[in-house]
């Protein structure tokens, strides 16, 4: 397995610490405009094989994306970071461009691979992608809200005085302020949430409240460190996993929904099987109606930025 990423920002370097760590590959390839900070990263990251006993992965590092020939999957974590009060379409504008752009580099030289697009506005990003290379919708994955879902998790395991990993349930839509979680699949340790809680002498989790405070949590870990990192990169690690494994998993990743629950034409986050070909099939919920119109207005509003995008930026939609 050959895994490559672009971008050795924050992110990029924290998911090149969990595949080193981790992970299954045998070949690593760390590609940054910024030659010199990728090959720095990577002789620091080198340095740790004296010390620890995971497998002695090939490191790889540069601005040539040639070194990608025949990589497995490629993270693409590159792009502009969203700033104080800038408008989300302005930022939707520049990082989907930037990441047209960066999937073409790829396209040459490993145009087997499977994406995993990390730059927000990540499904932004990814259907663009799809639409502007010769990338097909499985081969492109937006790590979408998976993490979400692992904010999801965590809250409610709190709550519940449960691993977190006994929690399921999904956030689902957009990476971003417009989500939603189906509360008819939210359950802790097997059991529905309010059945849970009733039993086991514990209030009630309000729906609502509990998918404010999994948006808030991104925003919260922001304002204190300015960028939001370890949970992005683990989330990542997990689909690599997921792949490197042909593991099956179901995962809310965003994918190019097309006629799925009766709406086409962008990519949302919605529970995906998650394999050696990336996205091997999509999941249809039998969701509630509110569920099922909450989903459809959340499609229509990203397809209003994708529309907007496209024109101001001649981007193919």
């Amino acid at each position: 397995m050959k895994v490559g990423i672009i971008g050795a920002g924050a992110v990029g370097v924290a998911v090149c610490n969990y595949v080193l760590a981790l992970g299954n590959c045998h070949e690593l390839v760390l590609i940054d405009k910024n030659k010199e900070r990728a090959e720095g990263e990577l002789m620091d990251f080198g340095h740790a094989s004296s010390l620890t006993f995971g497998k002695n992965i090939r490191l790889h590092a540069g601005d040539d994306y040639s070194m990608l020939q025949g990589a497995d999957i490629v993270v693409i974590t590159a792009g502009a970071q969203i700033k104080a009060d800038q408008p989300r379409i302005e930022l939707a504008e520049v990082n989907s461009t930037i990441c047209v752009d960066v999937a073409k580099q790829i396209e040459v030289h490993a145009p087997n691979t499977t994406l995993i697009v990390v730059t927000n506005p990540c499904d932004l990003a990814a259907f663009f992608i799809i639409k502007n290379t010769g990338y097909q919708p499985h081969q492109v994955i937006s790590s979408g809200c998976v993490v979400d879902t692992a904010r999801l998790m965590k809250i409610v395991g709190d709550h519940t005085h449960l691993d977190p990993k006994n929690v399921f349930g999904y956030v689902l839509g957009e990476h971003g302020s417009h989500c939603f979680m189906p509360a008819t699949l939210l359950s802790a340790g097997g059991q529905s949430i309010d059945y849970y809680c009733d039993t086991n002498q514990l209030p009630r989790i309000d729906p609502q409240q509990l998918l404010e405070d999994v948006k808030q949590a991104g925003y919260q870990i922001f304002k204190r460190k300015l960028n939001t990192t370890h949970g992005v990169a683990a989330s990542v690690y997990r689909i690599i996993q997921a792949i490197a494994l042909n593991e099956h998993s179901v995962l809310p990743v965003g994918v190019l929904v097309d006629g799925y629950y009766g709406i086409e034409g962008s990519v949302l986050s919605l529970p995906a099987v998650v394999g050696k070909r990336g996205i091997e099939k999509v999941l249809e919920h039998p969701f509630s109606e509110d569920e099922l119109a909450q989903l459809t207005e959340i499609h229509q509003k990203i397809r209003d930025v994708i529309v907007s995008v496209a024109q101001r930026t001649g981007l193919n939609a």
